[in-house]
């Protein structure tokens, strides 16, 4: 390296504030862009930028990759075909062009890996190609730990789980993850199951917000009813400094996900998913129980007998009582009859 490409790269570095990972020649162009323009490439961090050549020591363009939400390709593995990468950003679409499939092959590597932040499973690089991107894998985390995915929710109990990345956490860790910004039919669920639940339950809702295979970025997924029958739409949701950005032919900036969902549901006309819970309707009164109670009882205030005063009688009754014969007693009636022979006595007299 000669003194004169040091000091390029010194300066760059001071310029960019960013570590260098990968570099090299390729061509770039915007979707409504005719024709690609040759540039020398740095990607630094998660930013791509751009020089006119290998001298320049000013970039003239870079792209913010951490906005990344696709990296698609027309023709991989094409000895004889240039390799074209579509990058789908927030606000805009780019084309990227290498020269050969091998050179396309470790742009894609790196790009990936550092905006996802781990390495792609489906690379075909080198042994030593890959020992090389793991390295610079391990400087961008030192670099910024806080870039990760964003916590997940828990899974519904009746999905199965899944193998964890390295950037998500079990859901045990964070039962209570849903917070007042966070809506409810937020689930850690795939885009197939999403689209299961809602197909098997539509009676709970038609809106699963999830999240996405890329950093900062959710998904939405929708099934609406329309006169051909239901359809499945999915939606991208970017989490930026400024909000969240919907990602549509005009895109929408709310100040948060419950926003997201409330768009959603004007836009719509659709539901949150909310499975129903069981409640029940009657209150059952336990029994007494069959023990007896050893706590000293209270005592309770026996009540006072009233009685009645006694009412005393007249005097005569009291001697007609008293004068009354007993029961086993036997009384002789006077004798009202003339006494006829005292009256023979007398006439004879």
């Amino acid at each position: 390296m000669s003194a004169h490409t040091r000091v390029v790269n010194k300066r760059r570095a001071t310029i960019t504030a960013l570590p260098l990972y990968y570099s090299g020649q390729l061509w770039k162009k915007n979707t409504s862009e005719k024709d690609f323009k040759n540039y020398y490439g740095e990607l630094r961090g998660a930013t791509l930028f751009l020089y006119d050549d290998e001298s320049q020591v000013t970039y003239i363009e870079k792209l913010d990759l951490e906005q990344l939400t696709s990296m698609e390709s027309n023709c991989r593995y094409q000895k004889k075909t240039p390799t074209i990468f579509t990058l789908s950003l927030h606000t805009e679409e780019v084309q990227l062009k290498m020269d050969n499939p091998y050179t396309g092959e470790e742009w894609r590597a790196y790009i990936l890996t550092m905006v996802k932040k781990e390495i792609p499973g489906d690379l075909q690089l080198l042994p030593g190609q890959m020992m090389l991107l793991l390295d610079a894998l391990e400087s961008e985390r030192r670099r910024n730990p806080t870039a990760s995915h964003p916590l997940l929710p828990p899974r519904p109990s009746f999905l199965p789980s899944s193998t964890l990345s390295p950037s998500s956490q079990p859901a045990d860790d964070h039962p209570d993850y849903i917070t007042p910004d966070q809506p409810a039919c937020f689930f850690d669920v795939t885009r197939q199951e999403a689209e299961r639940m809602l197909e098997a339950n539509p009676e709970y809702g038609g809106i699963i917000i999830r999240p996405s295979s890329f950093n900062n970025i959710y998904a939405v997924t929708i099934r609406r009813l329309t006169p051909r029958g239901p359809v499945m739409k999915n939606y991208r949701v970017a989490c930026t400094n400024t909000g969240y950005v919907i990602e549509l032919l005009t895109p929408v900036t709310v100040s948060s996900m419950n926003e997201v969902l409330k768009y959603f549901i004007e836009k719509t006309q659709s539901r949150p998913y909310a499975p129903s819970e069981p409640y029940d309707f009657l209150i059952e009164v336990p029994p007494d129980p069959n023990c007896i109670s050893i706590t000293s009882p209270t005592p309770t205030t026996i009540p006072k007998a009233q009685v009645a005063p006694m009412l005393h009688p007249q005097i005569q009754e009291l001697e007609f009582l008293l004068s009354k014969p007993a029961e086993d007693e036997y009384v002789v009636p006077e004798d009202h009859t003339p006494d006829y022979q005292n009256l023979r006595l007398g006439e004879n007299e």
